[in-house]
């Protein structure tokens, strides 16, 4: 727990460190021992500690990061200079190839083991990372989860640079350094409003309207106050108004009843 806690999205590091390959290989260790769905281990780790390599790298991502705050409404993009310091920049590669490894539909009434597919694969991926995230911290070093490698234009610059072939995505990158600033921990919801024992309590479930206010308005707190709990920012109230309750305590839908159609609701 005490290694889960402290896993941070760091995006300052001190520049000018380094750390030997043995700590990294340490690191990616630990996301060969990750679980993966029909044990597949559909991924691939390319570490870049070279300093003129992580130069391309860091430039591919700042190019990201301008197409995603000309082309995105109201999300606050990170500047991805931080990259520059790193000690190391690990790519979690996912082969799309072993998605054949997974259930497959034998006509086309089986659409959902089509769509499950989808889900092993993605959900494989995200436990490599994971596990390489929670080393980093283990190993005394902090990194960040950066997803905009998978886009279609980033992960073809990053082709480029790194030669990894077609069937292959960058869709984790973990920049690894030691932290100019160890950041406070971020909210978190309740445990017990994500907990349900024996079957969904449909007093937890978030309406939509719920889900909305998080994204107009709180959403760009969340992502970047060193609180915990949402209770210590000194301007709550403003900040949760009406939705002061759902987002601090158990009860999210008081009056118990599920929505019967639209699911995004």
């Amino acid at each position: 727990m005490e290694v889960v806690r402290h896993r941070r999205s760091v995006r300052k590091f001190e520049p000018g460190r380094r750390v030997p390959r043995q700590t990294l290989l340490k690191i990616m260790e630990a996301g060969r021992w990750a679980p993966s769905g029909a044990n597949a281990q559909p991924w691939d780790f390319i570490c870049v500690d070279d300093d003129e390599i992580r130069r391309q790298v860091c430039e591919a991502f700042l190019r990201q990061g301008a197409r995603l705050r000309r082309s995105t409404e109201r999300f606050p993009a990170v500047n991805k200079s931080f990259l520059a310091n790193t000690v190391a920049i690990i790519l979690v590669l996912g082969d799309e190839r072993f998605k054949s490894c997974f259930p497959q539909g034998a006509d086309r009434a089986s659409d959902e083991y089509a769509a499950n597919n989808e889900n092993i694969f993605f959900c494989s991926l995200g436990a490599a990372i994971q596990n390489i995230q929670l080393a980093t911290i283990a190993c005394g070093l902090t990194s960040a989860w950066l997803s905009g490698g998978g886009e279609d234009q980033t992960a073809e610059e990053l082709r480029e640079i790194l030669g990894f072939p077609r069937s292959a995505r960058p869709y984790g990158t973990v920049p690894i350094g030691y932290p100019a600033r160890y950041p406070e921990s971020k909210w978190r919801r309740p445990l017990e409003q994500m907990v349900h024992w024996n079957g969904f309590d449909a007093e937890q479930y978030r309406p939509g309207e719920l889900i909305e206010h998080y994204v107009s308005h709180v959403r760009s707190f969340a992502m970047y106050r060193p609180y915990e709990s949402m209770e210590q920012w000194d301007d709550v109230d403003e900040r949760l108004g009406e939705f002061r309750h759902a987002y601090t305590q158990r009860v999210t839908n008081p009056s118990g009843v599920l929505p019967q159609s639209s699911p995004g609701r």
